[in-house]
């Protein structure tokens, strides 16, 4: 199995660097590549009143990439500030059980909460999120378990205090689902 993550806007090639090393440790016999893609997020995503970009319009987009390609799947990682109604931000979507996964490194800044810059808290933030959405995409749903990667993230603090890593019943599943 093959996926790509895919830069969208200016991420830093550091940060996509450890998303990679960090994907391939977790998701084992998985083959991830990175890969530079859009520069620009196109206008038609833009929502001029609320400043923030619809995440579905960005997974149509990545469907049109990953067409073009040999890969199973892809993962969106983009500076801009997403949505999806009825949600006031999310930090990422992605297909459930499906070939696409988005996440914003937007919100993961200590500076977007007025605070200051925090490099490790950003990326151990980037990191968890990407964990979460390729989650999805291989089938797993939201967890109860607050420590788990997989538990719905509705704030900053929610992505904190979980783990970076799948609770024991959620990575019993990712195995099973791996091994198919």
């Amino acid at each position: 199995m093959k996926i790509i993550v895919l830069s969208i806007e200016q991420v830093e090639p550091a940060v996509l660097e450890q998303v990679q090393e960090n994907l391939t440790k977790i998701f084992l016999h998985v083959k991830f590549v990175t890969l530079k893609g859009f520069t620009t997020v196109p206008q038609e995503a833009y929502n001029s009143e609320r400043k923030q970009y619809i995440s579905s319009f960005l997974l149509s987009l990545l469907r049109d990439y990953l067409e073009k390609t040999d890969a199973d799947k892809i993962l969106g990682i983009t500076t801009v500030d997403l949505y999806a109604p009825p949600l006031n931000f999310v930090f990422g979507e992605a297909e459930l059980n499906g070939e696409l996964a988005i996440i914003s490194l937007c919100r993961f800044h200590q500076e977007f909460y007025g605070k200051p810059a925090d490099q490790t808290l950003f990326l151990e933030r980037t990191l968890k999120e990407a964990t979460h959405e390729i989650g999805h995409t291989f089938g797993l749903t939201h967890c109860s378990d607050p420590f788990c990667v997989m538990f719905f993230s509705n704030s900053i603090l929610d992505v904190d205090r979980k783990c970076p890593d799948f609770c024991q019943e959620c990575l019993k599943r990712v195995h099973t689902l791996l091994s198919h």
